[in-house]
């Protein structure tokens, strides 16, 4: 479901980046496909020095069909950056991810708290995060940081997921599963 970023993905994920209704909410807005690689090499090199995670999500198949991204680490928190191109909207790929690149981050890197910053109107991305059972509305609670992510002319909700929190949902429900299969 997830992998390392590598340069030979570059071209399928801008063409899938590059459609109209994923372009505005992506981080990373190339132009060109020569754009977008030079973004990607950036972006490896950032994961290098600590500043960034970032993997590509796969379909089925093994194809590239989006990325999610943990940008701004500092102090065991960033901001969770994700898309997925269209023809894979909507399949769970979202949802899976997430909860993979969630148990990476907390698990094997000194990660513990993921902040979310979604675009107010983008009704889609706020709908996918709210069925996520481990996110909490950040935005009393961190008061001061949803003042810096809404000091520019474009809004944002504020969400985080807390370690703990994932722990104990992810632990239940791993426990529902077993309990199930017997």
């Amino acid at each position: 479901m997830l992998k390392h970023r590598d340069l030979s993905e570059t071209n399928e994920l801008y063409q899938l980046m590059s459609h109209p209704s994923v372009f505005p909410y992506v981080r990373q807005k190339a132009t060109s496909a020569e754009e977008y690689l030079f973004m990607t090499k950036q972006l490896i090199e950032e994961e290098q020095l600590g500043l960034t995670i970032s993997r590509t999500i796969i379909d089925n198949y093994g194809q590239p069909i989006g990325t999610i991204n943990l940008y701004d680490i500092e102090d065991g928190a960033g901001f969770l950056g994700t898309w997925i191109g269209i023809p894979f909207q909507g399949m769970g790929y979202n949802q899976t991810a997430k909860k993979e690149f969630l148990t990476e981050l907390f698990f094997q890197h000194n990660i513990h708290t993921v902040f979310l910053r979604i675009r107010k109107g983008n009704e889609k991305s706020k709908r996918a995060s709210l069925k996520l059972p481990y996110i909490i509305d950040a935005s009393e609670t961190h008061q001061a940081l949803y003042n810096e992510i809404n000091a520019g002319e474009v809004k944002f909700d504020l969400f985080r997921i807390p370690k703990d929190l994932f722990y104990l949902v992810t632990a239940h429900e791993m426990n529902e599963e077993e309990e199930q299969a017997m």
